[in-house]
């Protein structure tokens, strides 16, 4: 869980994984302070006297969400990794669906998609055509068909996402590991999950030049390695 300036979240969140029970499966929180210059640290090291199965790492500065991402993997010792944020846009009882097809063997890679669902929320406008346009472009590119490449709930085989390196610190460090991991020749299953989307006066980080740094990264990576 990369996590920046999140005081007035991080404590629901955690609770929220805390209380969700994966199949009996022991659960490992991972959380990368990004360069907080809030409460978030002192937040989840009060939350450790609580739950013994929460870590958490700090940046010296703020590096951005692909730079936490990628300390976060390195520090997993799980067989499955998902990616969460410290808000709460997205919800943690929809980790069984992401993880189910990892453990049945029927996907190395599965991402959780807000537009599957019948009754979605899709947020402002401008949010989601920016993420169409970068899907569109990846199933262009790589000659898949997602519906949402730009979601958090990226979920992965342990083995797989560690030896996929990415270079991105920034979010585009999503489009990057996208397009590495469908140049592999890996099959990305999608399943529907529930989304309720914040406000950038809430706090939300990303913006319209993500968008197009995204589909840059798309493009790169297309023709490189």
């Amino acid at each position: 869980m990369p996590a920046y300036n999140e005081e007035k979240t991080i404590a629901q969140i955690v609770e929220k994984i805390m209380a969700v029970n994966l199949f009996n499966i022991s659960k490992e929180l991972i959380i990368v302070d990004d360069g907080s210059t809030d409460n978030t640290s002192n937040i989840v090291k009060n939350l450790q006297s609580r739950f013994n199965n929460i870590s958490i790492f700090k940046l010296e500065k703020n590096s951005g969400k692909g730079a936490a991402v990628r300390v976060g993997i390195e520090k997993s010792k799980g067989h499955v990794i998902i990616i969460q944020d410290a808000d709460l846009e997205y919800e943690p009882k929809d980790y069984a669906a992401c993880i189910a097809p990892i453990l049945e063997k029927r996907a190395r890679v599965v991402y959780g998609s807000r537009l599957l669902p019948a009754k979605r929320k899709t947020g402002r406008f401008d949010f989601l055509l920016g993420g169409m346009m970068v899907t569109f472009v990846t199933n262009i590119l790589y000659l898949t068909w997602l519906t949402d490449e730009p979601t958090c709930y990226k979920t992965f085989d342990a083995d797989l996402i560690k030896s996929t390196p990415f270079k991105a610190d920034g979010f585009d460090w999503e489009p990057e590991i996208t397009a590495k991991i469908l140049k592999k020749g890996n099959k990305i299953v999608e399943v529907p999950i529930n989304y309720y989307p914040r406000k950038k006066s809430e706090g939300k980080k990303i913006n319209w030049r993500d968008g197009i740094k995204a589909i840059w990264t798309l493009f790169k990576y297309r023709f490189v390695n």
